[in-house]
């Protein structure tokens, strides 16, 4: 269960990061409405490459449709497109 705390708790830093572990994170509340969190490296890593996989899932599928909807041009096409 994520821990709970107001910022004021900041004061005494130490008591505060050290209930921060992988998968149990702080968030801290300003006027009791919550604005930052207190996470692991492993963890933001973790989700920075689920959010890029996610994007890169969704770019793939945007591009599987235009395929199946608007269909191919041929290599030499391509190259004349390119100016190859």
């Amino acid at each position: 269960m994520p821990a709970i705390v107001p910022v004021s708790d900041l004061k005494n830093y130490t008591s505060v990061v050290n209930q921060v572990s992988y998968g149990n994170r702080v968030y801290l509340t300003k006027n009791g409405h919550g604005n930052w969190a207190l996470i692991e490296m492993r963890e933001l890593d973790e989700l920075d490459k689920d959010r890029a996989l996610l994007k890169l899932m969704g770019k793939l599928n945007e591009a599987k449709i235009s395929v199946r909807e608007e269909g191919t041009i041929s290599a030499d096409d391509l190259e004349k497109e390119l100016g190859v």
